[in-house]
């Protein structure tokens, strides 16, 4: 069983930065790919990013390429997804998803583990 936490959201003027941090806790974390992925008002979820165990094989969405930048620090059970050049489309709840398998998976059928969210809110 994993059980994750996301903070670091907030308000933020477009073309602004924020780190969003998912800290999980369980033993088998460091097992696990984990993933982003976020929902706007009125929308669908969407995938934003993922990372597989390792941290040597990551995926993002195009939409968010080359301005996010999805890590990870297993030593302490750290997701983060560095967001660079904010737009306001981007404004959405961000969670953060793991496991139960490695890899870098992008749907979110493939996570087991979902944390609550946290709110991104880009002003233009």
């Amino acid at each position: 069983q994993v059980q994750l936490v996301e903070s670091g959201g907030g308000l933020v003027q477009a073309g602004g930065s924020l780190r969003l941090s998912c800290a999980a806790s369980g033993r088998t974390f460091n097992a696990y790919g984990m993933g982003w992925f976020r929902q706007a008002p009125g929308k669908e979820r969407e995938f934003v990013a993922a990372i597989n165990w390792h941290g040597d094989d990551t995926y993002y969405a195009d939409s968010v390429k080359g301005r996010f930048t999805i890590s990870r620090d297993n030593a302490k059970n750290m997701v983060y997804l560095q967001m660079s050049s904010l737009k306001p489309e981007d404004t959405a709840v961000y969670c953060c998803a793991a496991g139960p398998g490695e890899g870098a998976y992008l749907t979110s059928r493939q996570f087991a583990y979902w944390g609550q969210g946290t709110q991104v809110t880009v002003s233009s």
